[in-house]
C-alpha cells in the first residue's frame, strides 16, 4: 500500500464513508456538483475538521437540531477571528450530527478564490463565492448555507471590539424571503480569542489587495468554542418597504446577540 493510500484509508474510515454517503448531494457522473463540491474531498476534510473541532477547540454545540433536516436554510451567525474558523466549526456541527446530518455550503470572501490551490479546495468542501446569484441558486437547490452578514467587518475587527456585532447587510433577508428559507441564528463564542488582533495594517492590506492585514501573533490559539443555535425564524415573502426589511434584519441580529450573550455566560474559561 502506498503512503497516499495509507493516509486516505486512515482519514476516511468505513464509518465516515457511510456517514458522508448517507447525506444526499446532487453530484454529477464525475463526482462534482455545479459549484465544485466533491464527496471524496469532503471525507478527508471531515476527518481533519473532527480533530480541530473535538481536540483543539473542544467545541460545545447546543441546538444544532434546530436546523431543519431538509429544504432551504440560511445559518446566520456572527463573524470573528480573522480566519474562517467559525464557518468550519459551524459546518462540522451540522455535518456530524447523528440525526439528519447535512453538509452546508459556505459563502466565502472574493479574495479566497484568488489564492492558488485554496480556492479549488474550498469549492470541493462546499464553499462558494459569496455572490447573491450563487446563494440564490443554492437556495433554489434546497441547500443549507452558512452566511455571515457582517462580512469582513466582522472577521477583521480588533480584539477590543470582540462580540460587538457590526452592521448586517440585508441581502440574506431578501433571499430568505424570496426562497421561503428558514433562518437559523447561531452565536459563536470563542473564535474572537483564536487570533486576537490589536491593529489592522491598512496600507499593507491595500498594497496586497486584501481586506485587512491584522497585527496579531502568528499563531491560532486553542480557545474553547461555544456554538448556540436558535430556533428557525421564518419571514413571509410579502412586498414590504426597505425599512421593514431592515427591521427584520435587526430582529435576526438581536437573536444572534442573545445567543452570544448566552455563550459568554456559559463560558467558564477562555482556553
Amino acid at each position: 500500500m502506498s503512503l497516499v493510500s495509507f493516509l486516505k484509508s486512515r482519514l476516511a474510515s468505513k464509518e465516515l464513508d457511510e456517514h458522508i454517503g448517507c447525506i444526499r448531494k446532487p453530484i454529477g457522473s464525475l463526482g462534482y456538483d455545479p459549484w465544485g463540491y466533491n464527496n471524496n474531498t469532503v471525507k478527508y476534510a471531515f476527518s481533519l475538521a473532527k480533530l480541530i473541532y473535538e481536540k483543539y477547540f473542544r467545541v460545545e454545540a447546543q441546538g444544532v437540531d434546530h436546523i431543519p433536516a431538509e429544504g432551504p436554510v440560511l445559518i446566520v451567525g456572527n463573524h470573528s477571528g480573522q480566519l474562517p474558523i467559525d464557518g468550519i466549526l459551524v459546518g462540522y456541527a451540522l455535518a456530524s450530527r447523528q440525526k439528519s446530518p447535512r453538509i452546508p455550503r459556505a459563502m466565502i470572501e472574493r479574495f479566497f478564490p484568488t489564492v492558488p490551490w485554496l480556492g479549488n479546495f474550498l469549492n470541493e468542501v462546499g464553499a462558494a463565492l459569496g455572490d447573491p446569484v450563487n446563494c440564490a441558486r443554492m437556495l433554489a437547490n434546497k441547500e443549507a448555507i452558512i452566511v455571515f452578514p457582517e462580512g469582513v467587518r466582522g472577521s477583521g475587527k480588533l480584539y477590543r471590539d470582540r462580540y460587538k456585532l457590526q452592521r448586517f447587510g440585508p441581502g440574506f433577508m431578501h433571499l430568505a424571503m424570496k426562497y421561503n428559507a428558514a433562518i437559523v441564528p447561531v452565536g459563536v463564542v470563542g473564535c474572537e480569542e483564536t487570533i486576537p488582533a490589536i491593529a489592522n495594517i491598512k496600507p499593507l492590506a491595500k498594497s496586497l489587495g486584501l481586506p485587512y492585514v491584522p497585527l496579531a501573533m502568528p499563531v491560532i490559539l486553542p480557545a474553547k468554542v461555544h456554538l448556540n443555535f436558535g430556533p428557525p425564524m421564518y419571514f413571509n415573502s410579502e412586498d414590504i418597504p426597505d425599512a421593514q426589511i431592515n427591521e427584520r434584519v435587526e430582529q435576526v441580529k438581536g437573536e444572534i446577540d442573545r445567543l452570544i450573550a448566552k455563550g459568554l455566560k456559559e463560558r467558564k474559561r477562555l482556553f
